[in-house]
């Protein structure tokens, strides 16, 4: 693990039962590949990014921009929500791919969420990239992902992304996952992503 000059002791794992048991914790969560992708667990070492991330530009879509200290809150709240509901934060790492050679394996390009924060009114669909990996397509690859899951496994009936006004690049992301817009929360857009469409039986089909 990188030590951060700025990381506290609560940000450093400690050898021992209890990250035994974390690790334990962890590996029940989905893990989700795409072409490019591995959707994995978070670990306490990517909070690092997240709250540079959070801290930064990027982090006005989160509520912030946010201090470490806040940032830590959130990531918290995204984390615990696996043992309340079921879903929360995926940790994006990027994995070797003919499709793209160019970009490096096992790196962290970002994060992605089911979340369900206070003020929510529904499961949110959420996603964040370091600048290094934007432009390459790997939010909607993400996106879609959590989308597929989401209809196939958890079977939500809605699922909706909470987008900044100003940040047109999520607005047009969202459009190319098949949202549609859906009024105002808060000052933020609604981009409902609705579940895909069922075949129609025609009147003479098997039953």
């Amino acid at each position: 693990m990188i030590i951060a000059p700025n990381m506290f002791a609560h940000e450093m794992p400690v050898p021992g039962p209890a990250r035994d048991l974390a690790e334990t914790i962890a590996a029940s969560l989905p893990m989700l590949r795409t072409d490019r992708l591995l959707l994995r667990a978070p670990r306490l070492e990517d909070f690092a990014l997240y709250a540079e991330l959070l801290s930064g530009a990027r982090g006005a879509g989160f509520g912030g921009p946010l201090t470490r200290e806040a940032a830590w809150d959130d990531w918290m709240r995204m984390v615990g929500l696996w043992l309340m509901r079921g879903h929360g934060v995926w940790t994006a790492e990027t994995r070797a791919s003919d499709l793209d050679p160019a970009l490096p394996a096992g790196q962290i390009a970002g994060f992605v969420l089911i979340g369900f924060e206070p003020g929510d009114e529904e499961p949110e669909l959420g996603w964040i990239l370091a600048s290094d990996f934007e432009g390459r397509g790997l939010a909607q690859e993400a996106a879609q992902a959590l989308l597929d899951y989401v209809h196939d496994t958890l079977h939500f009936t809605s699922l909706v992304s909470y987008i900044d006004p100003d940040n047109a690049r999520s607005r047009d992301l969202a459009r190319r996952l098949g949202a549609r817009f859906d009024g105002m929360l808060d000052g933020s857009e609604i981009w409902r992503h609705l579940p895909p469409r069922q075949p129609e039986r025609g009147t003479g089909d098997a039953r």
